[in-house]
């Protein structure tokens, strides 16, 4: 019998990835971050979320007012 991966906390996926909490939550709502809600709390497994890495979903997002990926310093 296959051993099923286990759910992993918020804490342990920030850890995963050396980012903070507040970026997995941002992330999760603007992004489709992988995670599964039980009741209140956000669970992931680290599998989903090594493929949303690997597919793109952590790369830098475009400004709206721009359009570019990362900020113009001093140009207004």
């Amino acid at each position: 019998m296959a051993s099923e991966e286990s759910w992993v906390g918020i804490t342990d996926v920030a850890g995963h990835l050396s980012v903070a909490k507040d970026s997995i939550y941002r992330w999760v709502e603007s992004k489709d971050f992988p995670a599964h809600r039980v009741g209140r709390l956000l669970r992931f497994r680290l599998s989903e979320v090594h493929e949303w890495v690997k597919s793109g979903g952590g790369s830098a997002p475009k400004n709206h007012a721009t359009g570019r990926t990362t900020p113009v310093v001093g140009k207004e």
